[in-house]
């Protein structure tokens, strides 16, 4: 029985195979999860206001929160919003604030990749910095060395203290959430992983896409199969 691994799902404008705006997920991503040996599961952004969260993740053994646009500024205590700042969406915004909070809440296992590493942070009471700083500072279309901090999740998952990250942001952590211990850095000194020690269940969380190169890097299909184990664990105990 594969586990079964909720996946947020992102709104999209356009999409080529269908004729109206659709909810979307990266096919990469999707079959990460499924290589790992997971059910992966996209799932409705719908208001938490409206519908309990925690009630519709009861049913799933693991939780993945996927990249996608930036966060609205005002969720993170900020009034003015940089200029480069894209594809805010309140629904999408509410929806993964609580997925986040209910997940490390209630122990279900999280990986949290690019956008879903800055909700994380933002979900915990940290902030981002807007932009950082133009084509030159950004992390779009490259791959590059991060280091990680040994004895973590992340070392575990990927196998190694240095992985090959490709990235694709304009944005990373200003100030970290409550209790979030960074496990990972670029060589500018940005925040590529994070994760709560003492968390009630498996959670790590990278600013890069693993997606990207899973299908010929066991380092980093090693997050998805880590994930997809934890969830089994979870199954088991």
């Amino acid at each position: 029985m594969r586990p079964l691994i909720a996946v947020p799902a992102r709104f999209s404008a356009t999409t080529s195979a269908l004729r109206y705006a659709a909810e979307v997920n990266a096919r990469a991503l999707i079959e990460a999860v499924w290589r790992a040996g997971g059910e992966p599961a996209t799932i409705h952004p719908a208001d938490p206001a409206a519908e309990d969260v925690a009630a519709r993740l009861a049913r799933f053994d693991g939780v993945l929160l996927p990249g996608g646009g930036d966060i609205a500024p005002r969720r993170y205590g900020v009034t003015d919003t940089h200029d480069s700042v894209y594809d805010v969406d309140d629904l999408q915004d509410a929806f993964d604030l609580e997925v986040a909070r209910t997940a490390i809440a209630s122990g279900l296992p999280l990986l949290a990749i690019c956008r879903g590493l800055q909700i994380v942070n933002v979900a915990l009471g940290g902030s981002l910095e807007q932009d950082m700083g133009g084509p030159e500072r950004a992390h779009r279309h490259i791959v590059h060395p991060v280091a990680i901090r040994r004895g973590t999740l992340l070392e575990q998952a990927t196998g190694t203290g240095k992985a090959e990250a490709s990235c694709f942001h304009h944005q990373r952590v200003d100030r970290t959430g409550g209790g979030l211990a960074v496990t990972a850095h670029a060589a500018d000194d940005t925040v590529e992983g994070l994760e709560l020690p003492g968390a009630a269940g498996w959670f790590t969380a990278v600013q890069w896409h693993p997606e990207d190169t899973a299908h010929e890097d066991p380092a980093q299909q090693g997050l998805f199969d880590a994930l997809v184990r934890a969830a089994r664990d979870r199954i088991r105990s």
